[in-house]
């Protein structure tokens, strides 16, 4: 999908809500979703990071986004009902869920990995992302072509050693992406997919391998049109794939 070219009006009056909308590929799918005419929600933890993409999105000349704080860490069953309601109220409808966020501390031996942080990684990776998506599924069956992407990894689909926790929350990911898909197939239209955006220029990435010359690595707008291809028309009828932004 790295040469798919959208129509300049593909997601026009589409909203489409991103998570880790600050930084990486959340920001860079953002972006690129906003200039394609979509009213892009950004959603992460940082809210004078969220102002910044604001600004850049408003820059382009792009529709003006919104804004949605949230702290994944916390958020409980409670707190993401409460965020499709806001959502529901100020913009009446939702046509793509979009799961950037990531978190990814260290990594480490499964013999040393620390419980609690075990925890925490599982909890921001996959329960999160499932509570989210748990809460937006009513509007997201209200719209005519609404999409759910999934950002997966490759240790999601083949384990690696010391990805520890991260490794099983995104084959967790996986397998809720697989379940949901199956169960929207013959009862609405939402379509369900996954994405391994490949080995990016990214700060996460600079944490964990500090050694590595990023300058090697393609920048996150790379993987940006396969997500765009799976939140507009182009991608109709694709659910349950497990796909990747850059050539194995």
């Amino acid at each position: 999908m790295q040469d798919y070219q959208p129509s300049p009006d593909l997601l026009r009056d589409r909203i489409i809500l991103v998570t880790g909308a600050v930084e990486g590929i959340g920001r860079a799918v953002a972006r690129g979703a906003a200039r394609l005419g979509a009213t892009v929600v950004l959603c992460a933890k940082d809210e004078a990071q969220l102002e910044a993409v604001y600004d850049e999105i408003e820059a382009d000349g792009s529709p003006e986004p919104a804004s949605l704080p949230l702290d994944l860490e916390q958020a409980d069953e409670q707190l993401c009902l409460g965020v499709a309601t806001t959502l529901g109220d100020e913009l009446g409808r939702l046509d793509g869920l979009v799961h950037c966020a990531t978190y990814v501390p260290f990594l480490s031996r499964i013999d040393d990995y620390d419980a609690k942080e075990w925890e925490r990684v599982v909890r921001i990776n996959l329960t999160a992302p499932f509570l989210l998506t748990q809460a937006c599924l009513p509007l997201l069956r209200a719209a005519d072509d609404a999409s759910v992407i999934f950002t997966s990894d490759r240790v999601g689909r083949r384990g690696l050693a010391y990805w520890g926790a991260f490794a099983a929350a995104k084959f967790g990911i996986e397998g809720l992406m697989q379940v949901l898909a199956e169960e929207m197939r013959d009862s609405s239209s939402v379509r369900v997919n996954s994405i391994d955006p490949g080995a990016l220029r990214t700060a996460q990435r600079r944490q964990l391998y500090p050694g590595e010359d990023p300058n090697t690595l393609p920048a996150p707008d790379i993987a940006v049109p396969t997500y765009l291809w799976l939140l507009g028309k182009d991608g109709a009828g694709t659910s349950g794939q497990a796909l990747s932004a850059q050539p194995d």
